[in-house]
Formats: C-alpha cells, sequence, structure tokens
C-alpha cells in the first residue's frame, strides 16, 4: 500500500501546485482594466461602456459579465479580482455600507474608505426598485400606489430572489406597507414571462426596465418613500487612478452622459431587438444610437435558435467548456483513484471518506461556488475548477472501491502464492478487473461536470454557460437553448467515448 500512499501524496500535491498557480494568474503581470458587472441586462451594458472607453483611449481591458448577485461582485471588487463596476448608491448604503444614513456621495465615499472602495462618476440616470402589475389588473382593482396591495393579500407575488433577501427589499418593503402575502422567489427574467402570461400578479422591476411599456405593465407608485435613491456610479478600488491613470481619465468622461430615456433605450436594444451588449456599447459612445420607439423583432424562434447557435463565441465557450471539464476530472482522477486504492483495505476510513465525498455532493453548486470564492478570494476559473472537481470525487473514489472489491480473494492469494509483491499484484491483477467499473465513474463524473461546468459562468469562469446565463437575464430562450444544447451535445459525445472505452477494456479482459 505504500505505493497508492505516494500515489495519493503525489496527487495531493499537483491539486495544490494546480490551483494555487490558478489564482496566481488572476492577476497578470502586466495588469490589463479589469471590468465586472452583476447578471442583469443593465449591468451588462453598463460593463460594456465602461470597457470599451477604455479600450477607445488604447488601455488593455478584461471584462467579466455576469457574476452574479451584489455580494459576489462585491467580493470580487474586494479581493482585488475586478477594479471597477456600476453599482447604485441605494444598494451601496443597504448592501455594501449596510447603513441607509448615508444618502450623498461624500457620506458614502467616507465609509467606503476602511474598505479600500470608492464611489464617483454619477452616470447621470437614477434606477430604482419598484412593484409592477399589468395594467388590467391594476384597472380592476382600482390601484395606483403600493398602499393599495394591503387590501388584496390574496395577490400572487413573484419576485428575484436578490430582492426578497436585500435590507431594502421585500421584508421592509412588507414591513412599511403592511403586506402579508407570501412571495415567490422567481429569477428576475423569468418572473416577466411569467406576468405576461398572468401567472403572477405582481413582480419587482428596475425603473429602467425597457419591457414595463412592452409588456403594458404599471408601476405602482412608491407613495409612503420606502424605496431609496439609486443612481448609477462607478464602484472602483481606491488604487485604480493611480494605477491606471489614462483609463480613470477616460472612464470620468462617462459623468452624467447616460440620463433615463438613453438606458431605458439600450435596455430595449437588447432585450426586444437582440442585439449584442457590445454592438450597444459601440452605437452609443459613436452617438450612433438616437432615442426611438424600439419594437420587438419577430422572427421565428427556429432563426433565433439558429442565429445564436452558430455565433462567433461557440468554439470560444465550447473549449472553455471542455477545459473546465477535462481539467477537474483529470485532478479528480488523480485524487480519488490512489485515494481508493489506499482505503480499500480499511473499511472504516473507506465508509468515512465516502461519507464525506458524498456530502460534499449534496452541496448546492451556487453556495459551494459562493463560499469559495470567499475562501479563496478569488473568481473565474480557480474557485470554479475546486468545485467540480469536489463533485467528481465521489463517482470515481465510490467505483475504485466497488471495483476492487469484483476481485476474487483466490486470486489475490494466487497471486501472493506465486511471490508477487503488493504493488505488482494491484498493478497486473486488481486493478485491470477493476478498471471497468473505474471507467464507469469516470464516465459518470465526466457526464456531471459538463452539466455542473454550466453553472460556472455565474462567476466569470466562462463555458457554455455564459450563454444560459444571459439568457436568463434577458429571458431569451433561443439563447438560454444555443448555450444547453451544445452542452447536450459534449455530454453525448462524451457517453459515446465512454462506451466505446468500456468495450474495448470488456474485449481485452475477455482475452485475458
Amino acid at each position: 500500500m505504500k505505493l497508492a500512499h505516494r500515489l495519493l501524496t503525489i496527487a495531493l500535491a499537483a491539486w495544490c501546485l494546480l490551483i494555487s498557480s490558478l489564482v496566481a494568474a488572476q492577476t497578470p503581470s502586466t495588469e490589463p482594466l479589469r471590468v465586472g458587472s452583476k447578471r442583469f441586462t443593465e449591468s451588462y451594458i453598463l460593463a460594456e461602456i465602461l470597457a470599451q472607453t477604455a479600450q477607445n483611449a488604447g488601455v488593455k481591458t478584461q471584462l467579466r459579465q455576469g457574476l452574479g448577485n451584489t455580494a459576489i461582485v462585491y467580493e470580487a471588487l474586494r479581493s482585488g479580482q475586478i477594479d471597477v463596476y456600476a453599482e447604485y448608491t441605494g444598494t451601496i448604503a443597504q448592501e455594501i455600507i449596510k447603513d441607509p444614513a448615508h444618502r450623498n456621495l461624500v457620506e458614502l465615499n467616507r465609509a467606503l474608505a476602511p474598505m479600500g472602495l470608492a464611489a464617483s462618476v454619477p452616470l447621470g440616470f437614477n434606477n430604482g426598485y419598484a412593484l409592477a402589475m399589468h395594467r388590467d389588473t391594476a384597472r380592476k382593482l382600482g390601484f395606483s400606489q403600493l398602499s393599495d396591495l394591503a387590501r388584496h393579500p390574496e395577490l400572487r407575488y413573484g419576485l428575484s430572489n436578490e430582492f426578497m433577501g436585500r435590507a431594502d427589499g421585500w421584508k421592509g418593503l412588507a414591513q412599511r406597507y403592511q403586506l402579508s402575502a407570501t412571495p415567490k422567489g422567481l429569477d428576475h427574467g423569468i418572473a416577466y414571462e411569467a406576468i405576461s402570461q398572468r401567472h403572477i400578479d405582481l413582480m419587482d422591476i428596475y425603473t429602467t426596465d425597457a419591457k414595463i411599456d412592452a409588456l403594458k405593465l404599471q408601476v405602482l407608485q412608491d407613495d409612503k418613500a420606502y424605496f431609496p435613491h439609486y443612481d448609477a456610479v462607478l464602484l472602483y478600488r481606491t488604487d485604480l487612478p493611480q494605477r491606471q491613470p489614462t483609463a480613470w481619465a477616460a472612464l470620468q468622461s462617462l459623468q452624467g452622459r447616460i440620463n433615463e430615456a438613453q438606458m431605458i433605450q439600450m435596455n430595449a436594444q437588447a432585450e426586444l431587438q437582440g442585439q449584442s451588449f457590445a454592438s450597444i456599447a459601440r452605437q452609443f459612445l459613436s452617438g450612433a444610437a438616437q432615442p426611438s420607439s424600439i419594437q420587438s423583432q419577430t422572427r421565428s424562434f427556429a432563426s433565433q435558435l439558429w442565429q445564436r447557435l452558430v455565433a462567433d463565441d461557440l468554439w470560444r465557450l465550447t473549449g472553455q467548456h471542455l477545459l473546465l471539464v477535462l481539467v477537474s476530472v483529470g485532478i479528480a482522477v488523480l485524487i480519488a483513484v490512489p485515494a481508493g486504492i489506499a482505503l480499500f483495505p480499511h473499511t472504516r476510513l473507506r465508509a468515512l471518506a465516502l461519507g464525506a465525498a458524498g456530502v460534499m455532493q449534496t452541496i448546492p453548486s451556487l453556495a459551494l461556488l459562493a463560499v469559495l470564492i470567499a475562501a479563496m478570494g478569488a473568481i473565474g476559473r480557480a474557485p470554479a475548477l475546486v468545485a467540480l472537481t469536489a463533485y467528481s470525487i465521489l463517482p470515481i473514489l465510490s467505483n475504485t472501491c466497488a471495483g476492487l472489491a469484483e476481485v476474487s480473494p483466490g486470486l489475490r492469494n494466487a497471486g501472493l502464492a506465486l511471490g508477487m509483491s503488493r504493488p505488482t499484484l494491484m498493478r497486473w491483477i486488481e486493478l485491470p478487473i477493476a478498471m471497468p467499473t473505474i471507467t464507469a465513474g469516470i464516465r459518470t463524473a465526466c457526464a456531471i461536470a459538463i452539466g455542473t461546468a454550466t453553472i460556472a459562468a455565474f462567476i466569470g469562469a466562462g463555458g457554455l454557460g455564459e450563454r444560459i446565463v444571459t439568457g436568463l437575464a434577458l429571458n431569451d430562450s433561443a439563447l438560454m437553448l444555443a448555450g444547453a444544447l451544445p452542452a447536450a451535445g459534449l455530454a453525448l459525445i462524451s457517453e459515446l467515448g465512454f462506451e466505446l472505452w468500456e468495450r474495448s477494456l470488456r474485449r481485452k479482459r475477455r482475452q485475458r
């Protein structure tokens, strides 16, 4: 068993070195300006505007789109994984500083300074939270303001999960207006589809959402002034102006350049016309975009799906997806197979290890990613690879133990009687017999990793999940399918490859 212990030690050391190098890779020697965004349409567009503004000034940029909610993007900024992103004054006060008394930039910056952060460059518009319902429903019930909701507790609320958990979200709103309803948690993009189909009666909206008019929604007046003001500003690391003076000078030129009408129009170009975020940003910066009536495009779903499926980013995202899967499963094999060999003779230790791996498998992937971001101080591939590796270990470890259990005691005794050492017996008898079962475990791990790797896009790790995440933000079913179908194709190719490999192993086993 010394060989197995050595293999396990080498595998663990290799894993630690790989993860360390990945974390180190997050901070290149020639640092670009790293721009982040949250996971909703407006944040995607503003991130593109920031990145292209810096690029036009000759600054190299790195864009990390759709990192998640405020907590994740803030953690990325605080830990130095990004340098700047567009945030809102109300959110800074409520969610980051956690003191709604701070209302202006002077007060906000005084509280942000100990965190190494600062806020400035007001972009020129306010994007607040509000509740909205279909105009027909509002007209029928005689609703115009939030106070009217208390009279109808039977109304169905579909609220974004972030809004339900925010300090300035549902809990405080319900207390202020004495609302007793129990809302359902929905993704913001999906909630629009739900309210248009009348599956829900009310949803939370951003006041610059393009679909408010398109879906004929009525925004209810905040008659008790619950929601704070949400002026769009840049939230950045305080050393950014010194580290990137050219980029900072360019970003300052955006002050006051975006009014509310322009922001609504840009959101509409993305959500109703299907234009790319990069194209919208280019039009704005070039002055080509003019306020106009935006109409939703009427192309067939099949044509939209095909256009998104064969877009230029297909091979790039597929390559990123394969890298995540192959590296994570490869590391899991290096850990789980030697561990299975070492633990197989020890029944109690084996049961303990399998139990621990099983517990890891039950942790929701998004929760694990959030914990890893905080623990590792990194976003992107490093925490994604750690999470995918953790999920891949259980099937490989359990199948390694199960495969070794298939070796009959008679064969083992015969090998020992012939003078074989334990390592030789493992190499020439036990592992060949166990290999089909071990291969089945690797096959299962690959299938799990291909599916779970789509979640990695929520923290900027890339892959086909980028399309799914963006499609969720835009409520674009064609874009979501354009990410899901290639991922399903990879799973099918993986299954076919493993089926051929397992047939080859069975053939060789029969020949022996």
